[in-house]
């Protein structure tokens, strides 16, 4: 039987079973985006420290999974993140969640490199490695590259050096790909979870709010 023969009639048994039990079959989807939502919030998610913006008590919870060399999730960050973030982050609204999903060693040495920073640094790194992606993803130096957006967030060239040659660190930022990719089958970036909903691609902020404004408007 092919796995999307199983998938379908996975799905016509949870719908019957539903039934069954007096309940619509909506209610389907609704477990098993709150089964997705306790994967993508699992412990084991990721090795590393939480990367989080917003309140803890913020009625929405996005988690981003972003690589550093996507030219996608740059466009993300430095076009739309930005009023996002001061809408809806700042805000209290939406708690945001980054994770790594490096596609490439350079995007990994990227990673690793917002993770060697203090931890009020990192994300200011890791909006500075997007915003100067092109000059380090796509050049025929990348090391270079980083390097010099290294230097320029503070750090010397015997802590870059330092960093990269961290074989534990690299092997905990691919971890995070490993599970995403395994548990929750993402496959492309930037791809997000919103309350457990999974939604992929760039999207605009109207995009976001079409999004966002529902799960708020029922809190």
């Amino acid at each position: 039987m092919s796995l999307d023969r199983r998938r379908v009639l996975a799905g016509a048994g949870v719908a019957a079973l539903l039934a069954g039990l007096g309940l619509p079959a909506s209610t389907g989807a609704a477990l098993a985006q709150s089964a997705t939502e306790a994967k993508v919030m699992a412990p084991a998610a990721s090795p590393l420290p939480a990367k989080v913006l917003g309140s803890d008590t913020a009625p929405v919870t996005v988690v981003e999974y972003a690589s550093m060399t996507c030219s996608h999730c740059a466009d993300f960050h430095t076009k739309t993140f930005p009023e996002l973030k001061a809408k809806y982050v700042d805000t209290g609204k939406v708690r945001f969640v980054f994770r790594e999903f490096p596609f490439d060693p350079v995007a990994t040495a990227a990673f690793m490199l917002a993770r060697c920073m203090p931890d009020d640094k990192y994300f200011p790194m890791v909006s500075s490695l997007f915003e100067t992606q092109r000059s380090w993803a796509y050049s025929k130096d990348p090391a270079a590259g980083l390097l010099a957006v290294a230097r320029q967030a503070g750090m010397s060239q015997a802590d870059f050096e330092k960093c990269l040659s961290d074989q534990e660190l690299a092997k905990k930022v691919q971890e995070s790909a490993r599970y995403a990719n395994a548990e929750l089958g993402v496959k492309a970036t930037p791809t997000f979870f919103v309350n457990g909903k999974e939604m992929s691609g760039a999207m605009s902020i109207a995009e976001w709010e079409k999004q966002l404004e529902p799960l708020l408007a029922a809190k």
